[in-house]
């Protein structure tokens, strides 16, 4: 299968450089993937699409400032370090630049030496093992140095951190944000509850795959990077009861299935997954799914078109560009029914 199949104009004015206020005000566009049929919806609108006893899953994941800016000791050289997943106790991997002068050795210091680190390996991918030494916390140390890790597409200021969290994230570690879950509002959640749609959360702490593209010419090719996973027993609990009762189990954005389907064939509520989903996967527990517009030739348009068919996706992507929805981390949304 070519990467190339995978790909679709957009034109560089549909990418949302702003999140929308309020978060539920975002266009929805819903696609029946069975019929192929298109509707063209507001957010709010999504509850019509849900019934008693449909169960909702929401990556509670909470972004760390996880880009940090500081200098090469020494040269004084400008280094910037993009933090992607702490391996052990102040160890981490990250993506570097300049990646060619911070060789094994070089050291980097931020905020007048408030925070130090070292680089102590070379891995694969372009990535380092970066050893962190500070007084203090670190998480209160990058809260006072780190910048929010917004995707190089979006070239507008951050105004509020909290604009690139969902209302619900709660435990740190993730280097972007599920954002599908960007728009949902507590109101609307009030309301889904109310009509009796169950909500649960699982925690997958993003990675490097939604930063690095395709590079392969086929799809099967391409390697995943590892992410780490947790569902609670409750959580879990709730997806087999949905399944008995024959409900529908929707996953609010590309994250929570790659959690909920990387469980389902390890067996394991916790861990590592470099779950690669892409057209002849079998789903075994996603229903429906909730997800933004995605850049093309990307392992999430893959896992999309893995769900509801490249032929439906690809002419939901055009509808989208010719009625100008908003694309991308802070544009509009999608259910796949």
């Amino acid at each position: 299968m070519l990467v190339d199949e995978f790909d679709y104009y957009l034109p560089e004015s549909l990418i949302a450089q702003k999140a929308l206020e309020p978060r539920d005000s975002s266009r929805l566009l819903v696609l029946d993937r069975t019929a192929g049929s298109i509707e063209d919806k507001v957010f709010t609108e999504i509850t019509s699409f849900l019934n008693p006893g449909d169960l909702l899953v929401m990556n509670d994941t909470r972004v760390i400032p996880a880009r940090l800016l500081g200098e090469k000791k020494g040269t004084r050289g400008r280094a910037e370090v993009l933090l992607l997943r702490e391996r052990e106790p102040n160890l981490w991997e990250a993506l570097v630049k300049p990646g060619a002068r911070l060789k094994e050795g070089a050291e980097i210091v931020f905020g007048d030496g408030l925070l130090e680190a070292r680089i102590e390996k070379h891995l694969e991918e372009g990535l380092r093992l970066i050893k962190f030494s500070y007084q203090g916390s670190f998480m209160e140390i990058l809260d006072k140095l780190g910048q929010m890790p917004l995707p190089p597409y979006i070239h507008s200021k951050l105004e509020d951190n909290e604009r690139y969290q969902t209302i619900y994230s709660k435990n740190l570690g993730s280097a972007a944000a599920p954002t599908a879950g960007l728009h949902f509002t507590k109101e609307l959640l009030q309301d889904l509850t109310k009509k009796g749609i169950d909500v649960a959360y699982v925690t997958l702490h993003v990675g490097l795959g939604t930063f690095r593209p395709v590079s392969e010419k086929t799809v099967e090719n391409h390697k995943m990077h590892t992410e780490v996973y947790d569902i609670p027993k409750e959580t879990w609990q709730k997806v087999e009861q949905t399944k008995k009762a024959r409900k529908k189990v929707v996953a609010v954005g590309t994250t929570v299935v790659r959690t909920l389907e990387a469980c389902a064939i390890s067996g394991k509520l916790f861990g590592e997954t470099a779950i690669f989903i892409y057209p002849g996967f079998d789903f075994k527990i996603i229903d429906c799914m909730i997800t933004n517009f995605h850049l093309p030739k990307s392992t999430l348009l893959m896992l999309v078109s893995a769900f509801a068919g490249r032929e439906n996706i690809l002419k939901a992507y055009k509808h989208a560009v010719a009625n100008k929805y908003r694309f991308y981390s802070f544009g509009d949304a999608m259910l796949i029914t």
